[in-house]
């Protein structure tokens, strides 16, 4: 399964990218908005997004790029590994 997060923090992209291989998830982590991100995001399965620490356009540009493409989409408020570790269970661990 292919997972994207958006939004995080930067010293935790490590952590997030170990969490997701734990659940056999391949995952692309951006934390701040560096271009477009049209030849960046791919297809993914899942995307998540850590609301509380990303901005309004990355968010915007991101729900666009992904429109019609079937991929799940997550909204957390809150950036923590705890919160990811429940989102994978809920998609990754079926």
């Amino acid at each position: 399964m292919s997972v994207v997060i958006l939004g995080g923090n930067e010293c935790m992209e490590r952590r997030y990218k170990e969490l997701c291989a734990s659940y056999r998830c391949q995952a692309k982590v951006f934390t701040k908005p560096r271009g477009g991100l049209k030849d960046k995001l791919g297809n993914p399965d899942l995307m998540i997004f850590f609301t509380s620490t990303m901005s309004h356009k990355m968010l915007h540009g991101a729900m666009s790029e992904i429109k019609g493409k079937g991929t799940v989409i997550e909204h957390c408020p809150t950036s923590s590994l705890s919160a990811l570790r429940n989102i994978l269970e809920k998609h990754a661990a079926q």
